[in-house]
């Protein structure tokens, strides 16, 4: 019997508990939409298990084939550098595949839109609200003009206007883009994070969404944000894609 690769899911990791347990919330919600399938959770730092210390322990067992699938909105630094350097230090039984990230995926467009109506917003509503598209931020370009992307690609679904900001690295930040939207006339204005799990960051999001009239959840471990990790997993574990370091 052909076994089914293992998913190992790479957090980035926080000094702040809500980031771990809205992470293994998340994992939960992607092992309840597939019975039987193994799905592990590793940490780059502050918390654990490693990633390195769960490699470890599945090449004991016995385990040949992992897809590790970085818990990243965007193909920053974490995804090109970190990660990889991560997983050519792996067991070397191991043969290891890394997924992509999660975004951009129009499955995350539909878990911002879950946030802002579970927020307070109807469908109606969405003609004459502005949004924020708030995102952790990066110096990596490429990351920036993905969110820069997503924010005109939602903006076409019907609402009033949609503008990015970003909380690090990058400009503007929330509460400039809620003004703006002010300026232009929406009749409200709503910030959607459009970040995973709780942190230094997001709360940063928070406060600058002071003057908005909605504020969403992160999108944490939403279903549709569980269909995503499934669909990249199924996207590496194929034969045709070459394993980390081969």
């Amino acid at each position: 019997m052909r076994h089914e690769p293992v998913l190992l899911v790479i957090a980035h990791g926080s000094r702040d508990p809500r980031h771990a347990a809205t992470v293994h919330a998340l994992v939960r919600r992607v092992r309840s939409l597939r019975p039987g399938l193994r799905v592990e959770t590793g940490f780059l730092d502050f918390n654990i298990p490693s990633v390195q210390g769960v490699l470890e322990s599945l090449a004991a067992e016995g385990v040949r084939d992992v897809v590790a699938l970085p818990l990243l909105l965007t193909r920053a630094f974490h995804a090109k550098a970190d990660i990889p350097a991560v997983l050519r230090e792996a067991p070397r039984r191991l043969r290891i595949r890394q997924a992509e990230v999660l975004g951009p995926s129009p499955l995350l467009l539909d878990a911002l839109e879950r946030r802002l109506y579970e927020a307070g917003l109807t469908p109606a509503d969405k003609s004459s609200t502005g949004v924020v598209l708030a995102s952790a931020g990066s110096t990596d370009p490429e990351a920036i003009a993905v969110i820069a992307d997503i924010a005109r690609e939602w903006r076409h679904t019907g609402w009033c206007a949609v503008r990015p900001a970003f909380a690090s690295a990058s400009l503007p930040r929330t509460e400039d883009a809620v003004r703006e939207l002010r300026a232009l006339g929406c009749e409200r204005v709503a910030v959607a994070p459009y970040v995973l799990a709780p942190g230094f960051l997001p709360d940063r999001i928070a406060r600058g969404a002071a003057e908005a009239d909605v504020l969403a959840d992160v999108l944490g471990p939403a279903p549709e944000v569980a269909r995503v990790l499934l669909e990249r997993y199924d996207g590496a574990r194929v034969p045709r894609l070459a394993a980390v370091g081969a």
